[in-house]
């Protein structure tokens, strides 16, 4: 790996607490964890991850969790020790993942991933672009894809234009997983299922499925039941397809729209929002070639309306 450029900078102030900073200087290229425990000699594998962990390493200016993320000759990690400032926080959503490249984060429902003609409120886009402006009054994020506004779960942004290009054209091949959980009405017959169809958009821009090849976009949904109640279930749902308002479309076909969504059928609104959550994203990183996985758990209020019924029946795991 070469020799080691290790250096402490050490607080000017007098709080002792305050945090002090050690410079390992990468001669080869490498992934972070590896490098770091070549590096920290004398530290345990346990602790050099709760080094990562507790956002005490950085690549260049920006703080990474990563254990494989790829580090390159040249480039300077820093760790961080003593007390951490806190990590910023947002109404309405969380950061998951920040490097130079992109940023990926869960959103709250009720959120617009980003303005419209009609509404100009706070909105993830607008929220992200803040954030990044800290940094360099410059920077700007890109949208890679959406949300529905009432759709809570994990959205990704590209930091340049060139990233974003990257990553919506090959789109269908860099995805890996796409995953959701709905709650939907009635009870779900089939424990698992796909829906094909082609997906078009009338002149009140309602999506509207149809079996006539050519009539609009092919649209295959998977399904999987985890949980069913009396009158609901708990569906597990991953596109291979990432059409607009697909999966509440699909629902509806299927004679069970997603909870709360009256604009496609439902006739309950349990939680005051629709019942869907984009629970894991996986693909691979346009700049660095690995794959990432991103996993938040099934929302509790998705779990708590099954809760008021005695008599519902749990599959796997759920």
């Amino acid at each position: 790996m070469g020799n080691l450029n290790y250096m402490e900078q050490k607080s000017s102030g007098p709080d002792k607490g305050s945090p002090k900073q050690f410079y390992l200087e990468v001669k080869e290229n490498s992934e972070l964890l590896k490098f770091l425990i070549e590096q920290l000699k004398g530290k345990s594998r346990t602790t050099v991850k709760a080094l990562l962990a507790h956002r005490q390493v950085s690549v260049g200016s920006h703080i990474i969790t990563q254990f494989d993320y790829p580090v390159l000759s040249g480039e300077r990690v820093t760790i961080t020790t003593g007390k951490i400032p806190e990590v910023i926080k947002y109404k309405g959503l969380r950061i998951l993942f920040e490097d130079p490249y992109l940023i990926v984060i869960e959103k709250e429902a009720g959120m617009l991933s980003i303005a419209t003609a009609k509404e100009k409120l706070l909105t993830t886009y607008s929220i992200l672009s803040g954030h990044v402006k800290k940094e360099d009054p410059t920077n700007r994020i890109f949208v890679v894809h959406r949300l529905d506004r009432d759709t809570s779960g994990i959205m990704m942004f590209a930091k340049s234009e060139d990233v974003q290009s990257l990553m919506q054209r090959a789109w269908h091949d860099a995805v890996i997983e796409r995953t959701y959980v709905a709650v939907v009405e009635g009870l779900v017959a089939d424990d698992q299922g796909t829906i094909r169809s082609f997906l078009k958009e009338n002149k009140a821009l309602i999506m509207y499925s149809t079996k006539v090849a050519g009539e609009g976009d092919e649209a295959i949904t998977h399904y999987k039941v985890l949980r069913r109640g009396e009158a609901i279930t708990l569906v597990e749902v991953k596109l291979e397809t990432g059409r607009k308002n697909q999966i509440r479309v699909h629902m509806k076909e299927l004679g069970h729209p997603v909870v709360g969504d009256k604009k496609y059928g439902a006739k309950t609104n349990l939680i005051g929002r629709t019942c869907l959550h984009a629970r894991v994203l996986a693909f691979i990183h346009p700049i660095t070639g690995n794959e990432v996985r991103f996993e938040t758990p099934v929302p509790g209020r998705f779990m708590s309306v099954f809760a008021r019924h005695d008599n519902s029946q749990a599959n796997s795991e759920y």
